[in-house]
């Protein structure tokens, strides 16, 4: 039997993967999967970082698409509020990336993000991959939890999945940073 807040991994007559629920960064602030009904949230959450260029722009089909890649960190005492986000898009067996992770401004310095990121992390090493990578202009945050600046070079599954496609491919400021696990 699943706890409350736990995710299932697995398809199939596969073995699956039970994922404890996350626990609170925060009193009040609950992380856990998204669900269908959080699209429109997650749109809201992550228009101010599209628009400054920190996150690139994510269509309510993509989102509803990918909908079980991400986690959402909600302000129990705004009614449910959905105050922080992150995916893990995974790209073969051996690597995955963490995406999409924001925290809503008023939120920021909260925990939030770490929480956030570690229930990613989590999930990584449930599937048992070998690593996580991000590209950030924020690396400080992701070296403070472990990862280290690493060639964009190195993960070609990465390039060729979404890079090749991102209107800053030519001009691109981020810094990727990877962590073994």
């Amino acid at each position: 039997m699943k706890g409350a807040g736990s995710r299932e991994l697995g398809a199939g007559s596969q073995a699956t993967v039970l994922l404890p629920a996350p626990s609170s960064p925060l009193p009040g602030v609950a992380v856990r999967a998204a669900v269908l009904s959080d699209v429109s949230p997650l749109e809201t959450l992550m228009a101010p970082y599209v628009a400054t260029g920190d996150l690139l722009p994510r269509s309510n089909y993509d989102l509803c698409r990918h909908i079980k890649e991400y986690v959402v960190a909600e302000a129990l005492l705004e009614g449910g509020a959905i105050v922080g986000c992150g995916s893990l898009k995974v790209y073969s067996v051996a690597l995955a990336e963490v995406a999409g992770l924001a925290v809503r401004a008023d939120w920021q310095g909260s925990g939030i993000g770490r929480a956030l990121l570690e229930a990613l992390l989590a999930e990584a090493r449930a599937y048992g991959l070998a690593e996580v990578l991000a590209l950030t202009r924020k690396p400080t945050f992701f070296q403070k939890l472990g990862f280290v600046t690493a060639e964009r070079e190195h993960f070609p599954l990465k390039v060729w999945a979404d890079c090749a496609r991102c209107p800053r491919q030519n001009c691109c400021d981020e810094i990727a940073v990877v962590l073994r696990l």
